[in-house]
């Protein structure tokens, strides 16, 4: 026995000093300069990157069903592409909810004229306007429904200095006449404003403000009025223009105090340079639609004093004196319109409403939260079906590689050319024989589906004729023996 573990442990040593030669070392390695298939391992390795993209593709679909904001450079950059604002789709404002609320009253609007009384809209230039530094005025909307123009005003805090712009808002014709207005945005508007007024920050705490007036009869031209002062000492002048929707020009009615002015200075000695004066206008004329008529004041004293009701024409060519008695009342036409809210929803029509949203949105909840399932399905699916294709075709890639390796081990130069170029038709012939049977399998497959869809409508047919025979017939009341059919096991 002794004899025996001796002998055991002499081979064993004998193993382990053989093993530590050099030659048996260097044995253990690969011959770094011996042949690889490298384009192997390059196609594996491009099967994985493009396997690792299928997966990215299929988790952010997964994720963008609601936006996360996480994206790449690339998509950020493509979401940041300008886009036209009036392609943005608006809906009518609604007031929003809090959760500790259950009533709200719901505002009802009217469309109402937006020149009553005559010339007596005026813009408020609060505090918001200091705050903001930009406010948009009250809209005015043509009497044709096409169209709505509102004044942009700005505050420039280093001057204490305020400026304004007019814009135009084409309105959707495919709305009624109250969604027209309510769903008017500035999004929507056009590009440049029709009239400005001067933007120089020069004179402190200056102030230039556009006001829409109102629209004549047929809304292609509109009366605007330009108050020009500062907010320390009141307002200087009153300046009105027309502007020619046909002509897209504007006609500065400079005109009408020029003749205020003439008239007192010849006729009354009253030099109304000296004075604080100013004009009114009140709107078109009612008789005479080319012509607006304003009225003169005088601030001299505690009580303004009247300077008399005058009327100039469009394009500020001919000025008139129309009366100096304080008790008339020109008729004005009043064209332009304005929303205005009319009371509100009662309590029982809304608690009405909101029941019924409250089971239509439970309605929608489910059909959303089905088809996001079945979204998320489809993803899936999809990745299924890419990752198939760009296993299968990964796959004959290999293949063919491999071959192409055998056949380099045995031959070279033209012959591997020829021998690879023979494999290529061959593999070629028996994939196309291969995708055949699949094709002739699935038909199979259709063929049955169809054979037994038909079989339950000849069974259903069979059953409707039975009872179309039983309702027909003039029977004793017994009640026929319909067999209905069982599904084949």
């Amino acid at each position: 026995m002794k004899k025996i573990l001796t002998l055991l442990l002499a081979i064993l040593f004998g193993l382990g000093a053989y093993a530590g030669t050099p030659k048996t070392k260097i044995q253990k390695f690969s011959n770094p300069f011996a042949k690889k298939d490298y384009k192997s391992k390059e196609l594996k390795y491009k099967y994985e990157i493009e396997k690792e993209n299928l997966q990215y593709k299929r988790d952010k679909r997964i994720l963008d069903r609601e936006p996360s904001g996480y994206m790449t450079v690339e998509e950020y950059e493509k979401k940041s592409e300008y886009k036209d604002p009036s392609t943005f789709e608006v809906n009518p404002p609604k007031i929003e909810k809090p959760s500790d609320f259950k009533y709200i009253p719901q505002p009802l609007f009217k469309i109402v004229k937006y020149n009553d009384p005559p010339g007596g809209v005026e813009l408020q230039l609060g505090r918001k306007l200091y705050f903001n530094r930009y406010i948009n005025g009250q809209g005015i909307t043509s009497p044709d429904y096409t169209k709505m123009v509102y004044p942009a005003i700005y505050y420039y805090n280093d001057s204490g200095s305020v400026a304004a712009d007019l814009f135009v808002i084409p309105l959707d014709q495919k709305e009624n006449n109250l969604n027209k207005i309510l769903k008017a945005n500035t999004s929507h508007r056009q590009e440049n404003p029709i009239l400005s007024t001067d933007k120089l920050i020069d004179n402190y705490a200056a102030f230039r403000t556009l006001t829409p007036v109102d629209f004549n009869a047929d809304g292609t031209k509109l009366l605007v009025k330009e108050k020009i002062g500062s907010s320390e000492d009141g307002i200087w002048e009153t300046r009105i223009y027309i502007y020619d929707f046909k002509t897209n020009k504007s006609y500065d009615l400079s005109a009408v105090r020029d003749a205020i002015s003439y008239y007192w200075k010849e006729y009354a000695n009253l030099h109304l340079i000296e004075k604080r004066w100013d004009i009114r206008p009140l709107g078109f004329d009612a008789g005479y639609p080319d012509r607006v008529v304003v009225q003169a004041y005088g601030y001299t004293g505690e009580k303004p004093v009247f300077l008399g009701t005058w009327s100039v024409d469009c394009y500020g060519e001919q000025s008139k004196i129309v009366t100096f008695d304080k008790d008339f009342v020109p008729k004005i036409s009043m064209n332009g319109l304005k929303l205005q809210k009319d009371g509100a929803q009662e309590y029982q029509v809304v608690v009405r409403e909101e029941k019924f949203l409250e089971k239509q949105d439970k309605v929608v909840a489910k059909q959303k939260k089905s088809a996001d399932r079945k979204e998320v399905k489809q993803i899936k699916e999809d990745y299924k079906y890419e990752l198939k294709d760009l296993r299968a075709d990964f796959k004959d890639k290999y293949r063919d590689n491999k071959k192409l390796q055998k056949f380099a081990g045995s031959t070279e130069g033209t012959e591997l050319e020829e021998m690879y170029k023979q494999y290529q038709i061959e593999q070629t012939e028996k994939d196309i024989k291969k995708l055949e049977k699949k094709i002739e399998k699935t038909k199979k497959n259709i063929d049955k589906k169809e054979q037994k869809i038909q079989k339950y409508t000849d069974e259903t047919q069979k059953i409707i004729d039975l009872i179309q025979q039983d309702q027909a017939s003039s029977d004793d009341g017994a009640e026929p023996q319909i067999y209905f059919p069982q599904d084949d096991q």
